[in-house]
């Protein structure tokens, strides 16, 4: 249908005389047709100027409004200064069908990086946890063999683009065992291998990046495939404990670890 058999609607759309569904069709061409948008909004501001211009003329009178009539009128959506009342903006069936389209819209956004944030995790804690049976199952797990955290921490020197602190022995249970330059995500990060009655420990040291290494905030913990698993962030450092023994000897080891980071 042209515009100018469009714009024959136009005055029975401003004036509302038409149906549910005249008014539907009428709208969705409106939306795609500056001309004809703007030739309607120029009708209603041309409605709204008589109507001002009459309102203060021809306004009910008090004898009027105490009549039954007004009340009827009031009922059909007449003000009390003679004119229509129009429907609020957010009243209006396109605004609540764009609203609506938003929000399922926004919905889907956070859905999808949520799931995208889910997955990357998954899949950083997996390569991972490869890199630790690899190294446990290995005759040779690791670059530097020591118990000597004074040996093993000065190894990573020039090696890795970061330092890290390692915890003093003391009276804990762990021992550790050496360590291993490792690459992951494309960039060098230390693994360190650590003893506890017969079960050993990986705890990875990584830049914080987000597109590599395990994305979360604070202290997690899980269980990937039998393993248990904390990690968290400390100073630009990405820290992941693995190992097959209870998740609390895996925090222990953690505590000693972020003890350790903030000498």
């Amino acid at each position: 249908m042209s515009c100018d058999l469009w714009r024959e609607w136009l005055d029975v759309y401003v004036d509302e005389s038409c149906t549910a569904e005249e008014i539907a069709a009428i709208e969705d061409h409106l939306r795609t047709c500056p001309p004809c948008t703007a030739a309607t909004l120029a009708r209603l501001q041309l409605k709204r100027l008589t109507r001002a211009a009459a309102a203060g003329r021809y306004g009910p009178s008090p004898e009027f409004r105490l009549r039954p009539e007004f009340f009827a009128l009031l009922k059909k959506g007449v003000s009390e200064d003679g004119n229509l009342d129009r429907k609020p903006l957010w009243k209006l069936r396109w605004v609540q069908a764009v609203a609506s389209a938003v929000v399922a819209l926004l919905i889907v956004l956070v859905s999808i990086s949520a799931w995208m944030r889910h997955s990357a995790r998954d899949q950083a804690l997996a390569e991972l946890l490869d890199l630790h049976v690899a190294t446990t199952a290995s005759a040779n797990p690791v670059d530097v063999l020591s118990s000597d955290r004074h040996t093993v921490k000065p190894w990573f020197q020039g090696k890795l683009p970061f330092a890290f602190n390692l915890p003093e022995p003391g009276n804990s249970s762990f021992k550790l065992l050496g360590g291993r330059l490792i690459y992951f995500g494309h960039a060098p990060g230390a693994q360190l291998l650590y003893d506890e009655r017969k079960h050993q420990f990986s705890v990875f040291v990584l830049q914080e990046n987000p597109g590599s290494t395990p994305p979360a905030t604070g202290v997690t913990t899980s269980r990937q495939k039998g393993f248990s698993v904390e990690a968290w962030s400390e100073a630009g450092l990405r820290y992941v404990i693995m190992s097959d023994s209870s998740s609390s000897d895996v925090h222990d080891l953690g505590d000693l670890m972020r003890t350790a980071s903030h000498q």
